[in-house]
């Protein structure tokens, strides 16, 4: 934690009377950046914070009656702060579990070619993230002792996530199995931590979809069911103020659907994180304001001309926002499309090297051969690769993954293990060849885990996805058009800038709802990933207020308001 943060976070700690850890707090300490009592009793603290103040204003104001009051909502806010850590810590957990694949997989390469724990540890020790750093410690400590790092790490994982440590521990034991029995045991650990991994994303999706399901029914399909009797609402002697439609649909309703995304997306037992990819990637600032700024003001032009006067700032905003969101991240989401289309070809790729090795060709020379035969971006690197081993006469892995290498452009950290377990193939021969081809029929059933798992997720949030994007601005718009014919300006006191506030108002409601519902669709498939999250979110804003204005422009047309 850095001093900065410790700083204020001992600062409310030392508020609380607390002298223990939550249990909650202990079952997620991994995950946690600081000590959990710390942290706990800083939560603590901040309920005593909001306590005192509330009750100073309380006292200031002469009204000792709302003491109670305040005691209440001090320790409502001890409960949002604990929750929120807790939330944050098990995101982390999900993010962190969904590397074991990736740390198991790399092992197994790595035993593969060479049977010796050691270096099969430092090899999937490499691999980025939580999990990988956890493992290089365990790693480091057991330099210099018989030990590998593998048994240790695997046991501080066994509660958590019980297959990791099944495969690892498979892994180690074959370092000193015969070859046969190696070949088998590495076999089953692959499949140890795939049918774990593939367990607890079948579990994420069906934990998942009852509260998704709750959440869409009272925050966005109630809300919207609302918005279109609002209409009516006059003409039934209910009184629907602006102020109100403004405090509900603008403020609380957007911070519930927010608080419910969190939970949601703290609480999935499993995600695939993406590849980190280098932030100078995406557009610069002057492009992304410009595409932003002028794309704006070419919407709200165009709804000056054919739309109330009130859609001219809404129409700025979301066209606005959302082409510079898709502007500014186009380019990382981009290269994120190339490493994926690399990564589903890796496979076919070592098939075909590790054929070739087998019947006693040169690696070097069988990766060659194999580009020839290869297409899209994974035919590029190999034959890059091919090119680079020829003009340059370096290695198979400098070939790839050095200085400018093929991969250079492509930030996929199973394309670099690869090219690394060629490397070493190289070394070795003939009996890399078995191993290349085992490798890749692994990889293939990891794309396919994976690929499981995100079409289940996506089968939970595609009502959310369509709603935020379609459904919603589409009630919200004809809802808004229908106000004036059916005498909603009339409930709202009368005047004609009511009706554009109603119409501001619920078109704010469309646009937070569009970005939430499709930050939680993303983020529950994906991963919280900030480029592909700004992207998908700019394209939802832009959607929205189009489907938003559309259905103005139809409805008030087809009830000749317009």
């Amino acid at each position: 934690m850095a001093l900065d943060q410790a700083r204020p976070i001992r600062a409310l700690a030392a508020l609380s009377p607390r002298n223990s850890t939550p249990a909650s707090m202990r079952a997620v300490a991994p995950f946690l950046e600081g000590d959990p009592r710390t942290l706990a009793a800083a939560a603590d603290g901040v309920g005593v914070v909001v306590g005192l103040c509330l009750g100073a204003v309380a006292i200031g104001l002469g009204r000792p009656s709302l003491l109670v009051a305040a005691v209440g909502v001090g320790s409502g806010a001890t409960v949002l702060a604990r929750g929120g850590v807790l939330a944050v810590a098990n995101a982390r957990q999900s993010r962190t579990l969904g590397t074991a694949p990736t740390i198991v997989s790399r092992a197994v390469l790595r035993m593969r070619i060479a049977p010796a724990a050691e270096e099969a540890a430092a090899f999937a020790a490499g691999t980025e993230g939580r999990l990988g750093s956890r493992l290089a410690d365990h790693v480091g400590r057991a330099r210099g002792t018989p030990a590998s790092g593998l048994g240790a790490f695997a046991e501080a994982w066994r509660g958590r996530f019980p297959a990791l440590y099944r495969s690892l521990t498979l892994v180690e034991a074959a370092a000193d199995a015969p070859e046969g029995e190696r070949d088998r045991a590495l076999g089953r650990a692959m499949e140890t931590i795939l049918d774990g991994t593939r367990d607890r994303a079948t579990e994420a999706a069906d934990s998942l979809r009852g509260p998704s399901t709750a959440m869409y029914a009272f925050g966005v399909l109630l809300p919207l069911a609302l918005v279109s009797v609002l209409p009516a609402a006059g003409a039934a002697g209910v009184e629907a103020t602006l102020p109100a439609i403004v405090g509900v649909y603008d403020f609380v309703l957007p911070a519930g659907l927010l608080c419910g995304s969190g939970w949601l997306l703290a609480n999935r037992p499993v995600a695939f994180p993406p590849a980190p990819i280098d932030s100078e990637v995406a557009s610069s600032p002057a492009v992304y304001v410009a595409a932003g700024v002028g794309s704006g003001l070419v919407g709200a032009v165009a709804a000056r001309t054919l739309l109330p006067r009130w859609t001219v700032a809404l129409t700025a905003v979301g066209v606005g926002v959302g082409s510079a969101l898709v502007v500014r991240y186009r380019p990382v989401v981009a290269v994120r499309k190339r490493t994926d289309e690399l990564e589903s070809g890796l496979s076919d790729a070592l098939y075909l090297v590790g054929r070739r090795v087998s019947d006693g060709i040169a690696v070097e020379q069988a990766v060659a051969d194999a580009a020839g035969e290869l297409e899209g971006i994974v035919g590029g690197a190999f034959r890059s690769a091919a090119r680079r081993q020829r003009q340059l006469r370096v290695g198979v892995e400098a070939a790839f993954v050095g200085e400018h290498g093929a991969l250079e452009d492509l930030p996929s950290q199973r394309a670099e293990s690869t090219a690394r377990l060629l490397g070493m193939a190289a070394g070795t021969g003939a009996p890399a060849g078995r191993a290349l081809v085992e490798t890749a029929d692994h990889l293939d059933e990891l794309r396919r885990v994976e690929r499981d798992a995100k079409q289940d997720l996506g089968r939970v949030t595609s009502t959310l996805s369509n709603t935020a994007a379609f459904f919603g601005p589409l009630v919200g718009g004809a809802t808004v058009a229908l106000a004036d014919s059916v005498g909603t300006t009339e409930a709202l006191n009368g005047s004609a800038p009511e009706t554009a506030g109603l119409g501001i108002a619920v078109g704010v409601y469309v646009f937070l709802m569009a970005a939430v519902l499709t930050g939680l669709s993303t983020g529950l498939q994906r991963g919280l990933d900030r480029a592909t999250v700004g992207y998908r979110v700019g394209i939802a804003l832009c959607t929205a207020t189009v489907t938003f204005l559309l259905a103005v422009f139809a409805t008030s047309a087809v009830s000749g308001g317009l």
